[in-house]
């Protein structure tokens, strides 16, 4: 029986003419439909929920579905969104956080680090009815999240700087204090005591504040992947979705494969996902060294083949890789963008990717053949300009 699949997007809000991040979440979330789209702590940011799949075809219908709803919602008020960990343009001074006792309590309590959360992630969610098990694989699969970590790598850019990192929404995330990975528990019980120590210490308030880079749901009986940037293009969405399934279900299927217990190095490969994407360098789970990215990437092919055969993902979520190992990860094709004209052409690219406008059926990749897999894109729409505005010149930190 193959697990099923949901994922939460998070996307920025911005205005079409200057790029800037605004606080119009209340608008956008008048006119649209609760649960499927809801707040988060800043009123720049919506949140949109899928159904739950076990097709990853039906999975890419849904979320394209979606963005498109919510693109044309932002449209009506002159705005636009963007799916990615950071937005080219903002200042933190324009930015205000969501009405409610929780998110007020959060800005209180960690002032700057609540002030400048002005990043957005894909979080995917994989069935595990067995919260034993599921706090078990947690364990066995962290070894290869830095590399869903470099795949959707989309935060290059931070107030208007170059940070020169792919994901620098990484490097805001690990400010809070239940950020990274996540550790090894022995049973549910002992993670859940866990959980309730950091409770009980009053740095956080709730369950829901553990911000790990995976962690069993506190609401449903899921494990929940929290480290990746959010995806402009809805294909890496569906690519890290079907890879983290993978994961979880040969975790699973496969108890006794564990990560030895230590996971001080883990956050050293995050960072190293986080500085590099797809890029540069990856830290290799199998030998724990520098390794090409391309190299790492298919490693993890590879280690997850089985679960993607038997789940009838294995050409689609192959090619979807070597899609996006041509294509380089969304940093670099921003960068690209940012270098060849201003950050508000970045912008721009990151919206229209978001709406589909230049998701393209796959290109053949070279030394291979076989069948186009199975999720289909809709082909390139250029028919569109963009009128002249005010570019914004990039600067270097």
């Amino acid at each position: 029986m193959t697990v099923r699949i949901g994922v939460e997007e998070e996307f920025h809000i911005v205005e079409v003419e200057t790029g800037l991040l605004v606080p119009r979440a209340d608008s956008l979330l008048a006119q649209l439909p609760g649960p499927t789209f809801t707040t988060e702590l800043q009123q720049a940011t919506v949140e949109s929920n899928s159904g739950v799949h076990t097709s990853l075809d039906d999975l890419y219908r849904d979320v394209t579905s979606t963005r498109r709803r919510l693109d044309a919602t932002a449209t009506g008020h002159g705005l636009a969104v963007v799916s990615a960990g950071t937005v080219p343009l903002a200042r933190t001074a324009d930015i205000r956080p969501t009405a409610g006792r929780r998110y007020r309590r959060m800005v209180e309590e960690y002032r700057m680090v609540a002030d400048e959360q002005l990043i957005c992630g894909t979080h995917v969610h994989v069935d595990a009815p067995d919260r034993d098990l599921a706090v078990r694989t947690m364990c066995a699969v962290s070894p290869w999240l830095p590399v869903l970590l470099a795949l959707s790598a989309s935060s290059p850019f931070w107030l208007g700087a170059d940070t020169g990192y792919a994901s620098w929404r990484t490097m805001v995330w690990q400010r809070w204090p239940t950020a990274g990975p996540v550790g090894c528990f022995a049973n549910a019980a002992e993670y859940d005591a866990t959980v309730q120590g950091r409770i009980d210490s009053g740095v956080i308030s709730d369950p829901g504040m553990i911000y790990t880079d995976i962690r069993p749901s506190a609401h449903q009986p899921t494990l929940e992947l929290r480290i990746c940037d959010a995806c402009p293009r809805a294909a890496t969405v569906v690519l890290v979705a079907g890879l983290f399934r993978a994961l979880v279900t040969e975790a699973a299927e496969r108890p006794g494969l564990a990560c030895g217990g230590r996971h001080e190095w883990l956050r050293a490969a995050s960072w190293r996902a986080a500085r590099s994407g797809l890029e540069g360098t990856l830290i290799d789970p199998r030998t724990r060294r520098a390794a090409p990215a391309p190299q790492v990437v298919r490693g993890l092919l590879a280690h997850v083949r089985p679960a993607l055969e038997a789940a009838g993902d294995w050409q689609t979520v192959r090619d979807l890789a070597e899609q996006a190992l041509m294509d380089g990860s969304a940093a670099h094709r921003m960068r690209r963008t940012a270098a060849e004209e201003d950050l508000l052409a970045c912008t721009d690219l990151a919206v229209a990717e978001t709406r589909g406008d230049v998701e393209r059926r796959r290109r053949p990749v070279a030394g291979r053949t076989g069948p186009v897999p199975s999720v289909q894109l809709p082909a390139e729409d250029t028919s569109g300009s963009r009128p002249a505005r005010t570019r914004p010149p990039v600067t270097r930190r």
